[in-house]
């Protein structure tokens, strides 16, 4: 599923100093749909009014005469006046979009589940917002109607807006909730919560299939019964915008395996705030698999983890093992050279090729080691019905070593804690009722 084609555009991009790269943002352009015809560049400190300075901004604007681009995309966060600036200087009728509208455009794109739908839905009101309020203000200075780049003004908009974040952010909680008791409800049937996260890119949706066995359900599967649970894995950016969940064989455990959604660098903090409820599947997991593209620069790799760490540990809690994946694209001595000048951040990661299958086998082993230790129990039971169906639940819920029918049935299991403590309620149960 590409982004519907949206016409021709001209990339801009300034920076405060080295060369301007704008590889990864041509890839997001190209991903929401659009052709590049020219990109135009600038080393400098930002311009208050303009963001490039006077000449470049010119420069711009000729750019998109001479090539008819009816886009300009911008890879810096433009402030509402600057937005308002430059529509003035460029050709009539060309859309001016900054990054991150940009890449709320592709999230639009990709959204196909009610809670994506949603999460899209109120990123974008926040992004709107602080522009109303510059509208209202360059209305009350009786500047020219139309705003250029800004979009015309409407008075109400600004309380619809805050009432709107208002309704989206309590049916986001509401989501949010029934997410909650799924994973405590997984968690009580014995399942191990193992999240995925990392970068766009980075081969989540690739180590996810090459970790599961069979498909679990997706976050909306009962809403969308025609949805494809099959995380892709394309090498394309956002592919995963819901979450995708699948149970992986780890030895004797059950482990639920979740991809989520990639983060992306420089990503604003209401965009972050806007996605919470997806990367709660990441915060509140057992287990993070944090993947990292090993074939990137290094420094790009240090950067990537920063962030992805930043992210993270605001709320998480749960232990974090970095993965370097791709490793069949890299000679083995890059990849330690690479392990060894990340060990500060990266302590003891696992390298591993989800396209190829290497390391999987020492990263399944990992996995086991960093989930919440099993405990031991041997249960002894009355003969009895009851005593067979509370076999036949720690089957399910744990992993069996053995079981004795002698006289009594004696049932020796490993499993987490909290199956341990349900298992020896039950058999309490049992044993009460086999009395009377």
């Amino acid at each position: 599923m590409t982004g519907a084609h949206q016409g021709t555009a001209v990339v801009a991009k300034r920076v405060d100093a080295g060369e301007a790269d704008t590889a990864e943002f041509r890839d997001l352009a190209r991903a929401a749909g659009y052709e590049v015809v020219a990109e135009v560049t600038q080393t400098r400190k930002e311009d208050p009014a303009l963001c490039l300075g006077e000449g470049k901004a010119e420069e711009l604007a000729a750019v998109v005469r001479s090539t008819d681009a009816t886009t300009v995309l911008f890879d810096n966060r433009l402030g509402p006046y600057q937005t308002f600036n430059l529509g003035n200087l460029l050709p009539e009728g060309v859309e001016l979009v900054d990054r991150f509208r940009l890449i709320l455009e592709i999230f639009g794109q990709r959204a196909a589940t009610k809670k994506a739908q949603l999460q899209v839905e109120l990123a974008e009101l926040r992004y709107e917002l602080p522009r109303a309020e510059a509208k209202a203000s360059l209305a009350q200075r009786d500047e020219r109607p139309g705003f250029m780049g800004l979009g015309e003004y409407d008075e109400s908009r600004e309380q619809d807006i805050k009432r709107q974040i208002a309704e989206i952010s309590d049916e986001l909680e509401s989501i949010e909730e029934t997410e909650a008791h799924r994973r405590e409800q997984r968690r009580e049937s014995g399942f191990d919560l193992v999240a995925l996260a990392g970068y766009t890119n980075a081969g989540k949706s690739t180590l996810l299939r090459r970790l599961a066995d069979e498909l679990d359900i997706d976050e909306n599967a009962d809403r969308h019964p025609d949805l494809d649970t099959t995380a892709e894995s394309e090498d394309r950016l956002f592919t995963t915008l819901g979450t995708t969940t699948r149970r992986a064989d780890m030895g004797k455990r059950d482990v639920l395996v979740t991809d989520t959604v990639g983060f992306i660098s420089d990503l604003p903090h209401w965009l972050v705030e806007s996605f919470k409820s997806t990367l709660s599947e990441v915060y509140r997991a057992d287990l993070v698999l944090l993947v990292v593209d090993v074939s990137d620069p290094i420094e790009e790799i240090r950067e990537k983890l920063v962030t992805s760490h930043d992210t993270l540990y605001e709320r998480n809690e749960a232990p974090i093992v970095t993965v370097l994946n791709k490793v069949d694209k890299v000679p083995a001595e890059e990849v330690e050279r690479k392990r060894e000048a990340l060990s500060a951040l990266a302590p003891n990661p696992i390298a591993v090729s989800a396209l190829e299958g290497d390391g999987i086998a020492e990263l399944r082993d990992r996995v086991d080691d960093e989930l919440p230790p099993f405990e031991r129990e041997r249960l002894v039971l009355p003969m009895c019905d009851d005593a067979m169906s509370l076999v036949s639940w720690v089957h399910d819920h744990a992993h069996v070593n053995d079981v004795d029918y002698g006289e009594q049935v004696v049932v020796d299991f490993e499993a987490r804690p909290s199956v341990i403590e349900r298992s020896r309620a039950r058999a309490s149960d049992v044993a009460a009722t086999a009395e009377h």
